[in-house]
């Protein structure tokens, strides 16, 4: 494993410090990140995360339910990049292509209508890194099924509290 130099445009040595520091104190890996979603207008918002605004809605920009299939393959393409930076392997090419289905019945407001989020998504990751073995992409393969924050997420059951205010 090399260490000493940058690979697939990420600073490897500073990504295995971080990992023998997670090791050394799993709470150095927590997160808990906030977002604040504003209305725009129509069906637009202005996400805001510190510094960061993306737009989601509206004409231009994805829906939510499209940047929950592109937060998907964006995290399983950081995943991939990393752990082949981790394996010395470079990387010519990688995308993922994530599709799901949904029905927008019950978002209407109409009843008796199924749950108005994903019943079935799939993604697939094209990587092409011709140096690669056979046993390094199933590697990478693994850690997309056991390590990616965001499949994890959509894989298992999370538990989501809502509180809603109301000004007069």
């Amino acid at each position: 494993m090399n260490t000493d130099t940058s690979i697939n445009g990420l600073d490897v040595a500073e990504l295995q410090a971080f990992r023998e520091m997670a090791a050394q104190d799993a709470n150095k890996a927590d997160r808990n990140p906030v977002l604040v979603a504003h209305w725009v207008g129509g069906s637009r918002s202005r996400v805001e995360f510190g510094d960061k605004v993306a737009y989601l809605g509206g004409d231009d920009d994805f829906n939510a339910m499209q940047m929950l299939l592109a937060a998907l393959a964006a995290c399983d393409v950081d995943l991939v990049a990393m752990h082949a930076s981790f394996l010395d392997l470079p990387i010519q090419s990688l995308s993922v292509e994530a599709t799901g289905h949904f029905n927008v019945r019950s978002y209407l407001g109409l009843e008796g209508a199924p749950g108005s989020g994903y019943d079935r998504m799939s993604y697939t990751v094209r990587i092409s890194a011709p140096d690669a073995t056979p046993e390094q992409i199933a590697y990478l393969r693994e850690r997309c099924e056991r390590s990616s924050p965001v499949g994890d997420s959509l894989a298992r059951a999370i538990p989501l509290t809502l509180a809603f205010e109301a000004n007069g």
